[in-house]
């Protein structure tokens, strides 16, 4: 894991640290070749300069999103954006997280990917990649 989420991670409250924990673990376990780095002052990965997931703190909990998460087919997903193909899902608790679903929802966002990396160049127009 980047040097910048462990410190990012570190940072916050002790129950709020062990959600981020969890999080980043389960996502650098299921996918260990990717890219992460604070980008837009959140923890962040990516495969191919394609943002793939990333969470942050919101009034709701800690919102775990997927950018191409929409496609997934998965209801627990259910915070979904409007214009683009992000899903979310929320977290209050370390309890909370499945570690087989998210790891799931991973393998998803592997296989289904939009391309977001080149969305200023398209003029805010998303292609599908996978």
């Amino acid at each position: 894991m980047n040097e910048a989420i462990k410190t990012y991670n570190d940072q916050q409250a002790a129950l709020d640290k062990a959600i981020c924990d969890k999080l980043a673990q389960c996502i650098c376990n299921a996918l260990p070749d990717a890219e992460n780095k604070i980008w837009h002052a959140h923890p962040v990965w990516f495969l191919d300069g394609n943002p793939i997931v990333g969470y942050s703190k919101q009034k709701a909990g800690w919102r775990l999103m997927f950018w191409s998460g929409a496609d997934f087919e998965e209801e627990e997903l259910n915070m979904r954006g409007g214009k683009f193909k992000d899903a979310s899902v929320f977290f209050t608790t370390v309890d909370e997280i499945d570690a087989r679903r998210l790891k799931r929802w991973l393998k998803k966002s592997r296989d289904i990917q939009w391309d977001y990396k080149n969305i200023v160049k398209r003029k805010g127009r998303l292609d599908r990649l996978k």
